[in-house]
């Protein structure tokens, strides 16, 4: 690949995807692609470039979720899962006593193992929030992967990563060699597809955001324009999770570290939560109501 087409594709997938690509990352942009040169029936990496350059918008999508990664298992790092179970669960149980409704926010959600991870929490304490309405919403850039999250089947390699033996069995059930998750705990959740680098606040106001593992993959620039729109659409006492590897100090002061709580944020009320214009605010404000009720 020469170093004009190289630089082509890091700009357009910074474009589409915010994925920042350091030069020295070519070897891993060939690889990811060269299955793709095959598929589209095209002779090299050039003549890809070449087909993108004359405005391939389908091509673009394919190059998009190709270089986009999508590493998720269940329970992935344990300590968020914790927060959930005693941290914040208890205290919005406690804050949203009198409406009885709570929305989670999957960011970046992948083949689904994050949401379904939190609905099964949920469906362990079923009976605190019995006549609750709990909805979790996944979103993710690349519509394959949400379609296998809708699925909810996965492979034994996947499901003995991280998901232990007892929830295997009582949530799952066999297909073939592939294990596909039950339909109690699919219905939890429901999936749409988003780019995070769009405006976001159509979703409405959440009370907890999982955006875990993604921001590491964009420059500073990027991290920050996507976490003040998180702030935008986060209730004033509401939470953020990241990634071991992510922090928003430095970034924004619109959230601010829980103490002893690794990866866990609280917005801050003495920062500056990012404005939005008139329009958009009025989009934000309203919770939706179809959210999912747990069994």
């Amino acid at each position: 690949m020469s170093p004009l087409d190289y630089d082509f594709l890091c700009k357009l997938l910074k474009e589409q995807s915010g994925l920042a690509l350091a030069a020295d990352k070519q070897y891993l942009v060939e690889s990811r692609l060269l299955p793709l040169v095959r598929k589209a029936g095209l002779a090299n990496l050039a003549d890809l470039v070449a087909k993108l350059r004359n405005g391939g918008q389908r091509l673009a999508v394919d190059v998009v979720e190709a270089m986009t990664t999508n590493e998720s298992f269940f329970f992935r790092d344990k300590i968020p899962f914790d927060h959930f179970r005693d941290t914040i669960m208890p205290a919005l149980l406690a804050a949203r006593a009198r409406e009885r409704r709570i929305r989670i926010w999957c960011a970046a959600a992948s083949t689904g193992q994050e949401p379904y991870s939190l609905a099964i929490c949920l469906k362990d304490m079923k009976d605190k929030i019995a006549g609750w309405r709990v909805e979790i919403v996944g979103t993710d850039l690349s519509i394959e992967v949400l379609e296998r999250a809708k699925a909810g089947v996965y492979s034994q390699f996947e499901v003995q990563r991280g998901l232990p033996i007892q929830l295997l069995v009582k949530h799952f059930a066999q297909v073939g060699e592939m294990w596909q998750i039950a339909a109690d705990i699919r219905a939890m959740v429901q999936y749409r597809p988003l780019n995070l680098l769009s405006e976001f606040a159509h979703l409405g106001e959440f009370d907890l955001v999982f955006c875990r593992n993604v921001l590491i993959y964009f420059d500073q620039e990027t991290k920050v324009g996507v976490l003040n729109r998180i702030a935008r659409i986060t209730a004033a006492d509401g939470y953020l999770v990241l990634g071991a590897a992510e922090t928003v100090v430095g970034l924004t002061d619109a959230f601010k570290p829980m103490p002893d709580r690794r990866g866990l944020y609280a917005p801050n009320p003495a920062g500056a939560k990012p404005g939005l214009p008139g329009k958009v605010a009025a989009m934000a404000g309203p919770r939706v109501a179809t959210a999912v009720g747990v069994r």
